[in-house]
């Protein structure tokens, strides 16, 4: 994703539970840790999902797994801002453990749509949801 910014800096446990019989982080869980971080963001800047009227769908979501993750462990998923469309934006996410902070276990991203949840219908997004999106965070972390 070109012309990427950096908008929100999470950090998590890895739980024992999110390994498998390989003894690493199962990849299902690397999307539960996008959607936590990607949540986590929205609701920091007020755009989390609203059932009763609008917000965002995620309409395709990817990962690339670079390294394994073992318990225990602690991760930070940097999440990015990328291109805004008339009724979408792009998501990018990178995952590495804070003991190998140099080393990236995982990246992925995610187009997520604005819509109107009880329409089903995008929605162009507003020049509000638009700063939202693209105001420099207050604080990262």
């Amino acid at each position: 994703m070109d012309n990427k910014k950096l908008v929100h800096i999470t950090r998590m446990s890895i739980r024992w539970g999110d390994m498998d019989a390989m003894g690493h982080v199962n990849n299902a869980v690397y999307f539960r840790y996008l959607e936590q971080a990607r949540i986590e963001w929205l609701s920091h800047i007020d755009c989390a999902p609203n059932p009763e009227g609008e917000g965002p769908v995620i309409i395709n979501a990817n990962c690339t797994f670079l390294r394994q993750l073992k318990y225990p462990g602690d991760i930070e998923i940097r999440t990015f801002v990328g291109a805004l469309g008339r009724s979408s934006f792009e998501t990018s996410h990178e995952i590495r453990r804070l003991d190998d902070p140099d080393t990236l276990a995982a990246e992925g991203g995610a187009k997520v749509v604005w819509v109107n949840f009880l329409l089903e219908k995008s929605l162009p997004l507003s020049d509000a949801i638009r700063r939202k999106l693209t105001d420099a965070p207050k604080q990262l972390l």
